[in-house]
């Protein structure tokens, strides 16, 4: 049975982590990405570790949110975030959506963080989870051929529906 999942974050040190846990899907997306702002609006991180090693499920909206944020930290800062997978079905599907360009993928987990804490839900218009579902695949799309193939009709079908 899937956990319904959720998104815990800390930040202690300079580091940034955020634990993904049981099925993380669509709705959490908006607080996953008002997140990624705060990181990035602070600027003075050492590292980012995304801990994918109690994920059970995640759907291409948040992988395409944690491409966004592997290419804000190269953008921004000059480093690529670690991603913490130790599950074969994962390590595959990040490995088929190109994950393993801009990301340091390692296997052991991260230690326990008493201090990590429950991302607060963050509620937006129809529109605006459209936008950024859209968003997302785009990035998504961009990160490989494999990628662009998968999700074109899906980018298509929003595009259309958004004009």
């Amino acid at each position: 049975m899937m956990t319904t999942g959720k998104i815990q974050f800390a930040e202690a040190q300079g580091t940034f982590v955020l634990k993904f846990i049981g099925d993380v899907r669509l709705t959490l997306c908006a607080a996953l990405d008002a997140y990624i702002e705060k990181i990035f609006s602070v600027l003075t991180f050492k590292a980012i570790v995304i801990d994918l090693t109690e994920t059970e499920c995640i759907d291409s909206t948040s992988l395409g949110l944690l491409a966004k944020l592997s290419i804000l930290s190269r953008q921004k800062v000059g480093f690529l975030p670690t991603l913490v997978s130790n599950h074969e079905d994962m390590n595959r599907l990040l490995q088929s959506m190109g994950f393993d360009q801009v990301f340091n993928i390692v296997s052991e987990s991260t230690p326990t963080c008493e201090e990590l804490q429950d991302l607060p839900a963050q509620m937006l218009s129809e529109d605006k989870v459209k936008h950024k579902v859209l968003e997302a695949h785009r990035i998504l799309m961009d990160l490989n051929d494999s990628n662009r193939e998968a999700f074109r009709d899906l980018v298509s079908a929003l595009e259309k529906s958004d004009s």
